[in-house]
């Protein structure tokens, strides 16, 4: 597993919860919704962006910026805002935004792994003849 602990956190990751009310247009919400994606890949320091659905029908997006100037610059975006007043007026019966920093940062990856494993049989491993 490599770890690492962030000295000086600038990467924010915003957790984007929503739900759609009943009776939402679902098509234009979808619309809508995909457009977010595409602009927001547009942004400088965007990183990434993850959507996740419940069972409930609640909504999850995580998306990470490189820092806060990139989280306000998507802010501000105009379609953007429009968006969230449309959020506010035709689509959603409850959201919450959550902007967060990095502080700390694991991972584990079974491929690197298998990689340090195979390189610590061959440094292991004798070199040479070998004598009986």
């Amino acid at each position: 597993m490599s770890y690492r602990r962030v000295k000086d956190p600038t990467e924010v990751i915003v957790i984007f919860k929503t739900h759609l009310r009943e009776g939402a247009d679902s098509e234009a919400y979808r619309k809508t919704s995909r457009r977010m994606h595409e602009l927001v890949e547009q942004i400088p320091g965007f990183i990434s962006i993850k959507a996740y659905t419940g069972e409930d029908g609640e909504e999850i997006d995580l998306v990470r910026f490189a820092n806060e100037e990139a989280l306000r610059t998507w802010k501000e975006q105009p379609e953007h805002l429009e968006a969230q007043s449309r959020g506010r007026e035709e689509f959603y019966d409850r959201y919450s935004v959550q902007a967060c920093k990095v502080v700390r940062d694991y991972e584990f990856r079974i491929d690197e792994l298998e990689r340090s494993l195979e390189a610590d049989r061959k440094r292991d491993k004798p070199q040479g003849l070998s004598t009986r």
